[in-house]
């Protein structure tokens, strides 16, 4: 009787050592995953009410290839397309697109009608008197012409006195206004700025003989170069270069945080590399995207 009283006397003190093991391996465990959840929730991007509440991530662009165009099975497609796509599924969320002209991108900002203008604008001191914006990329102004008149507007000064196609209230346009006023302080006939309400329209004014060259954005030009099969070239040198971005409504600091670190971590993670990468605009890659909401900012 004594040695089976001992016998059991182990299997007892045995079966509370794996349960007391067993509990102290669910304790392990549980604090693994309290720890790894709260690294979870201090690395999460901060949302705005309007993206948690709703689950979505709004936003509003214009057609501007190659950041936003319709493709020929009519699906809207581009690097910022992309890029807004990727920064959706970084937050978790649905991405909805709105297309919006380019001339009342701000305006509808200012009047809460949208939360984002989506796409590739040049910051500029007017617009910043008006709307903040999260820059993403840097871009400059470059003209584009006929391959017969490359060498002959090598320079930008070579514009003055001819005709020069842009979309209306793009940098290209402001740009317009200061090469202007170069070719004045140069002692030379301005040119003639005609301008148009799309970015096809200024392409085709060049392509039909209407226009001597037309200004935009170095980026979306050597696009255009490049699908025109030979009939447009980049001539001259990119000018008044700018870094460019996304428009928000002035002082909405929730959705350029939101920008901010959404891009960021889209930069850390290499997305954002691959994705200017496709569209060859490497060069343009910024490494920290920048807050812009002051004109003193740009005078640095």
């Amino acid at each position: 009787m004594v040695d089976v009283r001992r016998k059991r006397g182990h299997e007892d003190n045995a079966t509370r050592e794996r349960k007391m093991t067993a509990i102290k391996s669910i304790m392990l465990s549980t604090a693994v995953l309290m720890v790894s959840a709260t690294a979870l929730l201090a690395d999460e991007v901060p949302r705005p009410a309007y993206v948690k509440d709703s689950g979505k991530l709004p936003i509003a662009t214009t057609i501007y290839a190659p950041f936003s165009y319709i493709d020929e099975s009519g699906k809207q497609v581009g690097l910022s397309v992309e890029l807004a796509q990727a920064a959706a599924k970084t937050l978790g969320v649905e991405l909805t697109i709105d297309q919006v002209p380019f001339t009342s991108l701000i305006p509808s900002l200012s009047a809460d009608r949208i939360k984002i203008a989506w796409l590739n604008a040049s910051v500029t001191e007017e617009r910043l008197k008006q709307a903040d914006f999260v820059a993403w990329m840097e871009d400059g102004t470059i003209a584009s012409t006929l391959p017969e008149n490359k060498d002959k507007y090598a320079k930008r000064t070579a514009l003055c006195g001819g005709t020069v196609a842009v979309q209306s209230g793009t940098a290209a346009d402001f740009s317009a206004d200061q090469l202007n006023k170069e070719c004045k302080t140069a002692g030379l006939q301005e040119f003639k700025k005609d301008i148009y309400p799309s970015q096809q329209d200024t392409v085709q004014a060049v392509i039909t003989g209407r226009a001597d060259a037309y200004l935009d954005d170095s980026t979306s030009a050597g696009y255009y170069s490049q699908v025109s099969k030979g009939k447009l070239v980049l001539t001259g040198e990119v000018f008044h270069k700018k870094p460019i971005g996304h428009i928000i409504k002035k002082g909405d600091a929730e959705t350029a945080t939101m920008l901010a670190a959404t891009i960021q971590k889209l930069i850390d993670d290499g997305t954002y590399k691959a994705i200017l990468d496709k569209y060859g605009m490497s060069s343009a890659a910024i490494a920290k995207p920048i807050v812009y909401t002051d004109v003193s900012q740009l005078k640095d």
